[in-house]
């Protein structure tokens, strides 16, 4: 009995039996040009020969002739193919000119144009039901050839290739770890042995290029020698990189077992692989345009065809949550599930679409425009599209069915009058960063026009009230003829309970996203997709002695006086000229010196507000012209500040226009980005490796601050963080709720809702029948002066009936009341009336409470003290570990009570004493 192989070999033998059916031809050959005998194994693959492979223009030429034979004889006849001559050399140079210009996948999506012909070189997946195109996919032929000598000058050959009809499609590397060679192996044979000059290997000729162990793969999309770029292509474990144990086989077989199944590579020709033309400036700005070869990873396949195999199954109006860390790929996800959500069926329905729009929503306009960017660049989707840069476009587009729509949800309030009646149709709304896109009036107003509510006619008999009443309960809730799907990477509770999954452990109900769309920051980090931010993290200590300037001891209020006074310090010219030297000292040295990102890295400043930013920029400015630095910081804030009496934006400090700023930043001799707040979310620029935090920081602004540093780059192997700001600890918390999966575990209790209306109602601020009369008038269309005397009532009973504490409380029960009520209306099955008026009443009483009198008893501090000295000092460098585990949010809380709390009285003397023993 011959032992197991378990050679490089048998892998590969292993591989092709089960695609083709067998790994090795019978001695009969096969040089006629018709279908080869085809062996049909679960993968339904041909067996290839490396013989029949033409090296000249890199196709299998038998399999191609085969499958023009079998599907368009007529312009084999008509273009002469059948013999070997000087007609078939013609199109078969065409061909190869056309992948070269064009690219593999859309010539097999689109064919190609000879002479008086156009020849179909690919058969589409059928749509349910449809025979006919099923009998037409069935004559692809998929096949797999071993052994490939690929060049003309060498006798190297290729382990293993794919082709789809004779073009190539895949290559692949396969390695074995019984024999002491792993994936890394396979890698470097391709950096150093598989030259981008041969045309097999050459950008957009094959969708990818993979290595394969029996642990691992990964993929890359272009050669290009040494610095080919390989991503894992794994189904993670652990939370983390990696793949599963597999007790029916090796941990890599889904591999040839699921991905490369005809159905499944055909999905991945048909509706993700693309080459796409980017546009990039240089380091000196001029721009040119780069192709790129896309091709998806494990995740985003798995995440894709999860949700379209849900969303199928549920039929309209369900919720999914996606949990993907940054540097997901989220852009290219919600692309791919956009188009492909277009062309699903319904299940009780083969021929008719399940959704009539598709609604791509994001909070802000640079991802809106990403997006948009990402969709259009699938151009045979481009017919169907539509980004809308303004209210008109968005209703023009609504109106007139445009199946994919991109948009920021700000824009539906101002279309409400105007948009027919859309209950009748179905939508699919994909929303980018849902923790920040759902909520409040924008989202309940988008309800409202996707739910095609009625106008409210002018009546104010009971009966009408009620009836609005009720549209306006209805117009809270998650659409029934709309399907969510929410992505984002930091889910809050509310996110976690409107959209995610809802399962029950044990005897607790649970809120998260499922396994199959989860892709945890610490996979991420771990397959090397976004660096680990807070791996080389170094805290600085602030050192200083504030002096009394004054010959008397007046008291403050402690606690208020102690955060103007490191405010100033912190503030003070001393301070940022010394913290301004610090941070340019290390960029230059630790950064620039030691090459980082190839010597091509950038920084950026966080700042505690605009006016420091500006200070900033001016001592960074001044201290690399005095170090006679060749480089150069950029400012960036919104609007305009007041600077010297003179009100200015950043683009008059920085020379030009704010547009440009990302741009600038990757030119020379720019290094420095220095902000407040803008520009720490949503800006993807991966030769930021440092970061000077001058900010307190927490929670998710943490997160999404930090994580500017963390895009990958093929040179970027760390990033750094100086903070200025003692904020470690808060970081740690911060990331480790987002490291693994979020999960919370409760429901909202929708009794605390009734709880703080009998509160409210119990202060006696305004009686049910001023609720009831306010409410009538608003929403009969009243005058403004008929709804000001039952508020001003109410205000007055508020001052009259109430101590500070009792104002502090009812105004602070008053928000929590419209906050977990707009919450809840979302998602519970009921909704009394009675909280939808109050809800309406609060929401104009709010504004018009005034606020408690609260004398500042730290006012004038600032003018008793002067800074006497100040220095900085580094810490130990951190490696901020993450816990291993899932991260327990809690559920909404009530909130709301309080009270105002009684100062702390002390001495200058010992607040200053405070102070400087800190």
């Amino acid at each position: 009995m011959k032992p197991t192989d378990t050679s490089e070999l048998g892998l590969e033998q292993l591989i092709v039996r089960h695609l083709a059916g067998i790994s090795e031809h019978p001695p009969t050959p096969a040089n006629a040009v018709e279908i080869p005998a085809v062996v049909y194994a679960p993968g339904g693959y041909v067996l290839g020969r490396a013989s029949d492979y033409n090296r000249d223009v890199a196709l299998d030429t038998v399999q191609l002739l085969a499958f023009l034979h079998a599907t368009q004889p007529k312009a084999v006849d008509t273009l002469a193919l059948a013999a070997d001559g000087i007609k078939r050399t013609q199109f078969l140079h065409r061909l190869q000119g056309e992948i070269t210009k064009r690219g593999v996948v859309d010539c097999l999506r689109r064919g190609v144009s000879h002479g008086p012909v156009h020849v179909d070189l690919y058969k589409l997946l059928p749509t349910p039901g449809n025979a006919a195109a099923a009998e037409n996919f069935d004559k692809n032929i998929f096949s797999v050839t071993r052994q490939l000598r690929y060049s003309n000058d060498s006798g190297n050959e290729l382990d293993m290739a794919i082709f789809i009809n004779g073009l190539p499609v895949l290559t692949f590397e396969l390695k074995n770890s019984l024999t002491k060679q792993t994936l890394a192996d396979a890698i470097v044979q391709y950096q150093t042995t598989r030259s981008p000059q041969e045309l097999l290997f050459q950008l957009g000729r094959c969708v990818a290029h993979i290595a394969v162990d029996d642990a691992e793969a990964a993929f890359c999309t272009e050669l290009k020698g040494k610095a080919s770029w390989f991503l894992p292509f794994n189904q993670g474990w652990n939370s983390g990189a990696g793949n599963p144990p597999n007790p029916d086989g090796l941990k890599t077989d889904y591999l040839w077992k699921q991905v490369l199944t005809r159905a499944s590579l055909a999905n991945i020709i048909e509706s993700y692989a693309q080459v796409v033309e980017e546009e990039e400036a240089d380091a000196s700005g001029k721009k040119r345009k780069k192709r790129k070869q896309i091709f998806p990873r494990f995740h985003q396949l798995r995440t894709v065809r999860a949700l379209l195999r849900r969303a199928h199954a549920d039929g309209v109006g369900n919720r999914y949550l996606i949990q993907h860390s940054a540097g997901s790929g989220k852009s290219n996800t919600i692309a791919w599930l956009a188009h492909q959500l277009v062309e699903l069926r319904r299940k009780d329905d083969a021929l008719t679409a399940q959704f009539d729009s598709i609604i791509v929503i994001t909070d802000r306009r640079a991802l809106d425009t990403q997006i948009a960017r990402t969709i259009k660049a699938y151009d045979h989707v481009a017919a169907i599209f539509g980004h809308s840069d303004s209210a008109d476009e968005l209703r023009s587009f609504l109106r007139r069915g445009k199946k994919i729509i991109v948009t920021t949800v700000h824009k539906f309030p101002f279309i409400l009058d105007e948009l027919d009646d859309l209950s009748g149709k179905n939508f699919a709304l994909l929303i980018d960063e849902a923790h920040s896109s759902q909520g409040g009036k924008i989202t309940n107003e988008m309800h409202r026009v996707l739910g095609g509510e009625e106008a409210f006619e002018e009546d104010s008999t009971q009966d009408a009230v009620n009836a609005e009443i009720e549209k306006r309960i209805a117009s809270r809730k998650l659409l029934a003829n709309a399907s969510y799907f929410a992505f984002t990477a930091t889910p809050k509770n509310k996110t976690l309970e409107l959209f995610g999954e809802k399962t029950l452990v044990g005897d607790k109900v649970q809120f998260r996203s499922p396994e199959e769309l989860t892709y945890t920051t610490k996979q991420a980090i771990q397959e090397k997709f976004i660096l680990d931010v807070v791996a080389h993290y170094t805290p600085y200590d602030s050192f200083y002695q504030v002096a009394k300037t004054v010959a008397h001891d007046p008291e403050f209020d402690k606690v208020k006086a102690l955060k103007k006074i490191r405010h100033y310090v912190e503030s003070h010219d001393k301070a940022i000229q010394s913290k301004a030297q610090i941070m340019v000292d290390h960029f230059t040295a630790r950064v620039i010196g030691a090459k980082k990102i190839g010597g091509k890295a950038r920084a950026m400043i966080v700042c505690n507000g605009i006016a420091r930013a500006i200070d900033y920029w001016r001592e960074v400015s001044g201290y690399l012209a005095q170090i006679k630095s060749p480089y150069k910081a950029i400012v960036a804030y919104s609007g305009d500040f007041e600077i010297g009496g003179a009100r200015k934006t950043e683009a008059d400090l920085n020379g030009f226009p704010s547009q440009d700023i990302p741009a600038k930043l990757k030119q020379e001799p720019y290094r420095f980005l220095i902000v407040a707040n803008k520009f720490v979310t949503g800006f993807d620029e991966p030769l930021l490796h440092t970061m000077y935090v001058d900010k307190p920081l927490a929670g998710v602004l943490a997160v999404q601050t930090l994580s500017r540093l963390n895009r990958a780059h093929p040179q970027k192997s760390d990033t750094f963080v100086l903070d200025f700001a003692d904020n470690a600890e808060a970081v740690r918390t911060a990331f480790q709720e987002y490291y693994r999966a979020t999960i919370q575990t409760g429901e909202t209790d929708a009794n605390k809702l009734h709880d703080l209306k009998a509160d409210l109602d119990g202060q006696q601020v305004y009686s049910a029948s001023q609720v009831e009369d306010l409410v009538a008038l608003y929403l009969s269309g009243a005058e403004r002066d008929k709804l000001d005397p039952i508020l001003d009532a109410c205000v007055e009973e508020y001052k009259e009936k109430l101590d500070e504490d009792g104002q502090v409380a009812f105004k602070g029960k008053a928000k929590a009341y419209l906050r977990s009520y707009s919450f809840l209306a979302a998602i519970l099955s009921y909704g009394p009336p009675a909280w939808e008026k109050l809800s309406i009443f609060l929401n104009f009483l709010i504004p018009k409470l005034p606020a408690p009198k609260e004398d500042d008893f730290s006012k004038g501090v600032l003018e008793t003290i002067d800074m006497d000295s100040y220095r900085v000092e580094a810490k130990a460098a951190l490696k901020l570990a993450m816990a291993d585990a899932d991260a327990a949010v809690e559920p909404v809380p009530p909130g709301g009570g309080g009270g105002k709390g009684e100062p702390d009285i002390d001495k200058l003397s010992a607040i200053i004493k405070t102070f400087n023993d800190l």
